[in-house]
């Protein structure tokens, strides 16, 4: 590993020396592959474009959030402006670096993408984004070489299985009661959450070297957090309250999108002030922090937020007649 390290270093001192130009191009494709854009992306699609799609899209993005924090929180490796004073940190990270997960998500999301129109040129176009999307956190300083390539092996291991196994594991959902498959949604939850904590408990030995944590601060960057496992609790509370909302609006016809363009871009305006509402207020009233309770509540504003998005919003858009 650490030959791979001082290889990566080397590589990005290299590249960063290609010249400060860089940097607005670089950010751009880095926030590309950030979360914020999939969470404008997933509503878009889900209540604007194409239902189908954006159910994928939120699944698959929920649960690609987990996988990448174990697998993260399981190897300890650093980012590149940690471990060497010579890289520049044009970006700060609180998380460990292995593997990518602007590698392993956008490779997923936009993968899901790409196999549902099932053209070459879209295929193209997703490769090159996600190929630049790794490009630009190496140039950034904190991704390593390696640490791309296996956020996109893990993304591409994701993509085939969902492609592989989404319709039959569908089709079996689709066979359980209302209350069976919100039961479901919620254990899966549950075990995704229970083996990140598992993680963390075996790595309470770990300590943070000194050097990464000086290096990652001197320029007024965040100090390290590597074991938090906020990310996962929001993911799986937003993926249990997106599923249980599905399977109640399937009960009521389900949710197609439909209609022309002004009603769409209103169905958009008005989900996302309910998102707001939910997120922002919630928020303000909730506790904060990494003791039980407050996760326990950081569960349920993400739950509501979910429900919200594939069930509380399709049915606003009915009654207010712009579905």
């Amino acid at each position: 590993m650490d030959g791979l390290i001082q290889f990566g270093i080397n590589f990005i001192i290299r590249f960063q020396a290609l010249g400060d130009w860089l940097v607005a191009p670089m950010e751009f494709f880095s926030f590309l592959g950030s979360e914020n854009v999939f969470l404008f992306v997933l509503p878009l699609l889900f209540w604007c474009v194409d239902a189908g799609l954006g159910i994928r899209i939120g699944i698959i993005l929920l649960t690609s959030q987990v996988v990448n924090d174990v697998f993260k929180m399981a190897f300890h490796q650093p980012r590149p402006y940690w471990v060497s004073e010579r890289v520049t940190g044009y970006a700060s990270e609180t998380g460990f670096g292995v593997p990518s997960g602007h590698s392993h998500k956008p490779l997923a999301i936009f993968g899901m993408i790409a196999a549902h129109y099932k053209r070459t040129w879209v295929w193209i176009l997703v490769l090159t984004v996600v190929f630049l999307i790794g490009l630009s956190r190496m140039f950034l300083g904190v991704h390593f070489p390696h640490d791309l390539l296996l956020g996109w092996f893990i993304g591409g291991v994701m993509l085939w299985a969902f492609i592989k196994y989404w319709n039959p594991v569908a089709a079996r959902l689709k066979q359980m009661s209302l209350g069976g498959q919100a039961a479901t949604a919620f254990l899966v939850s549950l075990v995704f959450i229970a083996l990140n904590a598992l993680v963390v408990f075996l790595s309470r030995d770990f300590i943070l070297p000194a050097e990464w944590i000086a290096n990652a601060t001197r320029a007024g960057g965040e100090a390290p957090n590597p074991f938090s496992i906020e990310g996962s609790v929001s993911a799986m509370g937003t993926l249990f309250g997106f599923c249980a909302g599905l399977a109640w609006i399937n009960t009521r016809g389900g949710y197609q999108v439909s209609g022309p363009l002004t009603k769409r871009v209103l169905r958009y305006i008005v989900g996302f002030l309910g998102v707001a509402i939910l997120y922002f207020g919630l928020k303000m009233v909730f506790p904060d922090g990494e003791d039980v309770m407050a996760l326990v509540f950081r569960y349920i504003r993400y739950t509501l937020v979910g429900a919200w998005i594939s069930a509380g919003a399709p049915w606003t858009f009915s009654k207010l007649q712009i579905s």
